[in-house]
């Protein structure tokens, strides 16, 4: 087994780039010292050092939206590290999924998001509940009442959806489509699955 030297900058630095784990996404370019890198494999979160403000930065301390550290790799020369995250929510600071949420084009930025990955936020918020839970949440209240009560909702909102399309009413099947790929989002999590999961056996289909 090869034994790992880093290479700190002149400041002790090393720069981390934090990717999804599930969707290869670069969420976020950071810097850490050995300090925070040890306490980022102590309590695999995500931890850095603030150039700007010098201080720890745990990514996720006042938003909530935690890195949880799965893996860390280096480079050839020791000099850069990529942390392999399942992040708890948006990653940037401005809500957005990435940091990296905008595309050059020319002289103008172009957004690189869509709406559609709302489903991967839900997903995040839920799992972060999961490993959190939050008093009064009803996320939580759906995972300590367990799979019976999470399955015998998705079934009644896949009714309600049923009932809404029957009455042909727009509002009315947003609305409760949006109830039931919710209540999808507690079950997936429940089984240690995401919309990933979901989306790769769609893309296999096509």
């Amino acid at each position: 087994m090869e034994t790992v030297k880093l290479k700190f900058d002149e400041n002790g630095l090393i720069p981390a780039v934090v990717q999804n784990r599930t969707t290869k996404e670069v969420l976020m370019v950071a810097y850490m010292n050995e300090d925070t890198l040890n306490k980022t494999v102590e309590t695999k979160r995500a931890t850095f050092w603030s150039r700007s403000r010098g201080e720890v930065w745990v990514k996720g301390e006042t938003s909530g939206n935690y890195l949880y550290v799965q893996d860390i790799l280096v480079d050839c020369d020791g000099d850069c590290l990529v942390i392999m995250v399942d992040p708890a929510g948006p990653a940037c600071h401005t809500g957005h999924r990435s940091c990296f949420y905008r595309r050059l084009d020319g002289e103008e930025y172009m957004p690189t998001e869509s709406e559609n990955d709302i489903l991967r936020r839900i997903w995040s918020v839920t799992e972060d509940r999961k490993r959190h839970p939050k008093e009064g949440s009803y996320t939580n209240y759906l995972f300590n009442k367990g799979e019976d009560k999470i399955l015998k909702k998705v079934g009644e909102e896949a009714a309600e959806v049923v009932i809404a399309g029957k009455n042909r009413s727009r509002e009315e099947i947003s609305y409760e489509a949006a109830d039931l790929l919710y209540h999808m989002t507690v079950m997936l999590s429940d089984n240690d699955m995401s919309w990933d999961d979901v989306f790769r056996e769609l893309e296999r289909r096509r």
